[in-house]
């Protein structure tokens, strides 16, 4: 049997989570918005701008060089540091991610860039990058959705394709098992940042299981304080984070 389900949650508006689930194969999609402000964007955009780019497929696996077809941010090009520091500190802070993620680490930022003509075909991101498992790919979008068309995120599931193209500052994480590509851009430009993250909780199932306790949790305590069904939340989100976890 497959369900296939789309639901915001109404206590964090700036979010929305997407699963599909085949037998017990979870993938958990999840959109964040505003993890930079208007101003941070233009403060990386105008890194970006005068950063030296390599062709993309120079960091690619053997199979994946074949459908790169992109240009990234030299990694020795000292003139991001602040940029990716920027982006790396507001991830890092921001609530919603750290609660569906459960991030232990996070490889280096990477800054992409796509022209008319560039895309990235069909591809699963490598099991370890930097010395880390990857366990929850994210794509940060830098880019207002009308100043280009195409380059779409577009992450394979079992009901299909779902295609992404989201607000500059904002957000989707995913399990780094999904095969997924960027569609061709046809007009302008889009430049994204790219990470991966080794998370406490290695499996999806369960890292959806207790972003959803917490969100309840915390939902109750809004409404009525630290009540007697607040504290069983707590402590049964609380036991399978210590049950789960691998520190």
């Amino acid at each position: 049997m497959i369900f296939h389900l789309t639901n915001s949650k109404q206590d964090h508006p700036e979010i929305a989570s997407e699963r599909g689930l085949v037998h017990d194969i979870v993938i958990m999609q999840i959109v964040i918005g505003n993890v930079l402000s208007a101003e941070d964007v233009a403060s990386v955009r105008a890194a970006l701008a005068n950063a030296r780019f390599v062709k993309g497929r120079e960091t690619a696996g053997f199979a994946a060089r074949i459908v790169k077809d992109n240009r990234q941010a030299a990694s020795d090009d000292t003139s991001l540091e602040p940029a990716r520091a920027l982006v790396m500190q507001k991830i890092a802070d921001n609530d919603v991610f750290r609660l569906a993620v459960r991030p232990k680490v996070l490889t280096p930022l990477l800054f992409s860039r796509y022209e008319p003509g560039m895309r990235y075909g069909s591809h699963v991101d490598d099991a370890i990058m930097h010395g880390i498992r990857t366990d929850v790919s994210f794509t940060l979008f830098l880019e207002e959705p009308d100043s280009y068309e195409g380059g779409e995120l577009v992450i394979e599931t079992a009901m299909g394709e779902d295609a992404i193209k989201l607000p500059a500052g904002s957000l989707v994480a995913y399990p780094s098992t999904s095969l997924h590509r960027v569609a061709e851009v046809t007009r302008g430009v889009r430049h994204v940042a790219a990470g991966w993250a080794r998370s406490f909780i290695r499996d999806a199932a369960k890292r959806e299981l207790l972003f959803d306790l917490d969100t309840a949790r915390r939902k109750i305590f809004e409404r009525d304080g630290k009540s007697a069904e607040f504290d069983l939340l707590s402590k049964s989100a609380a036991n399978l984070q210590r049950m789960w976890s691998e520190d």
